[in-house]
């Protein structure tokens, strides 16, 4: 297994803030620009499929594999000869929350989806995250 990304920051809004970003698939493409569109079929759910496009990318499959609220959201898209994992996972803090992301990538091909299509996470997967703390701070902030 690679990890392409792992990245933890702390935040003043609740964890339940957070974990209803991450089901809520209209509002990722607010924090990620680089996601032109999510969509899941039917109700958010563990083992619920869903599709996304990234921006100049082409239409990329998706299964929610972990799901537990205001606490962890899973999602895994495979290609050929790899799959790639996006974990989000948040906890409560005294001040708010700890969130977390990990992004690992396994199998016989990963070498060749990391040095490619995805090669740019360890910089892309952080500025996510910093752009949902202060999305959802903001909110908050109200």
């Amino acid at each position: 297994m690679r990890t392409l990304a792992s990245v933890t920051r702390e935040s003043s809004a609740s964890p339940s803030a957070f974990y209803a970003r991450w089901v809520d698939h209209d509002s990722w493409r607010e924090w990620s620009p680089d996601t032109e569109w999510a969509r899941v079929e039917g109700e958010v759910r563990r083992g619920a499929r869903g599709i996304l496009k990234p921006v100049g990318g082409p239409r990329t499959a998706f299964e929610i594999s972990e799901l537990e609220p205001d606490r962890v959201y899973t999602d895994v898209s495979r290609m050929p000869g790899a799959r790639l994992t996006f974990r989000h996972e948040v906890e409560p803090t005294p001040g708010g929350s700890r969130l977390t992301v990990l992004v690992t990538l396994e199998g016989p091909l990963s070498w060749l989806w990391a040095r490619t299509a995805f090669a740019g996470f360890e910089r892309s997967v952080p500025a996510d995250l910093d752009r949902l703390v202060a999305l959802v701070e903001a909110v908050h902030a109200r």
